[in-house]
């Protein structure tokens, strides 16, 4: 027979009584085991259910037209395999679309970074009216797409505010067709996104910099660094995991940029593909020029170039702060 009654100790003391046996133990933690998995099931099944809609299917039946030639109407019949996707390349329109969505992934990264960095390193730093400004540089990011291209469009048109700012202040010499120059449309695309989303870049690098401990600089202070010397050899490698993920965000934006530019240019410039993007080209081809399978292989390619883009980053760049931010259970 078992024995109920605890076990001694060597010192003398009474022991907590056994578990039970080990079949109980095993039955006991299966049973934990299969409740957390039903609490699992339930939790995240809504959502499968809301992306599977949601993303795959459509993602299916964009793959699926893709391979058609079709306008729309009907079911698809005109089979056609890879050939949309052929043609696209074989576009010079969308060749110049998906250059001018390298230049903005490029231009954001250039000039917004550097940018948001330094106004985010004087914004942290305490003196009158900050909080002011700090709303300042945040209200062009929470204003909607379609109001900013308006308002752009309305400053930049030939005679409009901007050339008579620059009339007004002697330098008529730099008034150009911002708008209709098929050599500076995509430059003065990048400036509006730049004024649209800089103040995200802002907000997000403030929001790192109050997760540095003050600790650190004052010792750095302490041991005789200069202001420079703190933030560059304390502040900034911390900030490291911030700057990465707004990296990561805005490459992923500037490629699926579509509202502003759409807003902003000019049909007759866009259709020749100066400010043209990849979204802007496929809705022209998609839905306005009713070649819906066409516009559907463009939307395909879009999502495979954002695809591999986003493993590429996590793989080379943002591997190191998911590694971290992943623990392993302790049995």
């Amino acid at each position: 027979m078992t024995s109920t009654n605890p076990t001694l100790n060597p010192a003398g003391g009474a022991l907590a009584p056994p578990a039970g046996p080990p079949a109980a133990r095993r039955s006991s933690r299966a049973a934990e085991t299969r409740r957390k998995w039903y609490e699992i099931i339930g939790l995240t099944t809504p959502a499968i259910v809301v992306y599977v809609m949601f993303v795959l299917v459509p993602m299916g039946f964009a793959v699926y037209y893709s391979l058609f030639r079709w306008r729309g109407v009907g079911p698809p019949t005109d089979y056609v395999g890879f050939d949309n996707y052929v043609l696209a390349f074989q576009d010079p329109i969308f060749l110049d679309a998906l250059r001018n969505n390298a230049i903005i992934v490029v231009g954001s990264l250039v000039v917004q970074g550097p940018l948001a960095l330094g106004v985010a390193l004087l914004l942290n730093r305490r003196f009158r009216g900050r909080t002011v400004f700090r709303l300042l540089v945040f209200v062009p990011y929470v204003l909607a797409e379609v109001t900013v291209g308006i308002m752009w469009k309305l400053l930049l048109t030939d005679n409009g505010t901007v050339d008579a700012l620059l009339r007004s202040l002697g330098l008529g010499g730099l008034v150009q067709a911002w708008l209709a120059d098929l050599d500076i449309v995509i430059w003065t695309m990048l400036f509006v996104l730049t004024w649209k989303y800089v103040g995200f870049a802002i907000i997000l690098l403030l929001a790192g910099l109050s997760n540095v401990p003050p600790e650190l600089t004052e010792a750095a202070a302490i041991d005789g660094a200069s202001w420079w010397q703190t933030q560059r050899h304390v502040t900034l490698p911390l900030l490291g995991p911030t700057i990465r993920i707004w990296m990561f965000l805005s490459m992923i934006g500037s490629l699926q940029t579509f509202e502003v530019i759409w807003v902003t240019s000019v049909p007759a410039v866009r259709s020749l593909g100066a400010s043209a993007t990849m979204a802007t080209y496929m809705v022209d081809n998609g839905f306005f020029a009713r070649l819906w399978g066409y516009g559907n292989a463009v939307a395909v390619i879009l999502f495979v170039i954002s695809f591999v883009a986003a493993l590429l980053f996590q793989r080379f760049l943002l591997r190191r702060d998911i590694e971290g931010a992943i623990t392993g259970r302790v049995n």
